[in-house]
């Protein structure tokens, strides 16, 4: 049984996102991100379910057309093709998990 302890896990880049995948398999991919304050991961599409779980810190997300802030403990899922993002903007260091699955192509 594969586990992850998130604690030990978690590192921050001054210049860029810290991106962590823990998991990369063909039913699911798990990724951890930590940004500072200031950095964002741009909105971007693709052909996949998503879920994205902030473990630690405050922030802003994009799903659409909508934002959302969004603190420690906070899931927020998202539709394939639909852009998503988000970005440390409220001061503090910011950690999201994201699930991504696929569609089911039926």
């Amino acid at each position: 049984m594969e586990t992850f302890d998130l604690k030990k896990l978690i590192k921050f880049y001054p210049n860029k996102i810290s991106r962590e995948m823990l998991t990369d398999k063909p039913e699911m991919r798990v990724a951890l991100m930590c940004l500072e304050p200031g950095q964002k991961l741009d909105p971007h599409k693709a052909p996949m379910r998503l879920l994205m779980y902030v473990v630690e810190g405050k922030g802003t997300f994009t799903v659409g057309e909508e934002k959302i802030e969004a603190d420690e403990k906070t899931c927020i899922p998202c539709d394939p093709m639909i852009p998503h993002g988000f970005e440390a903007d409220k001061g503090e260091r910011l950690v999201v998990m994201a699930i991504v699955t696929p569609v089911d192509s039926e």
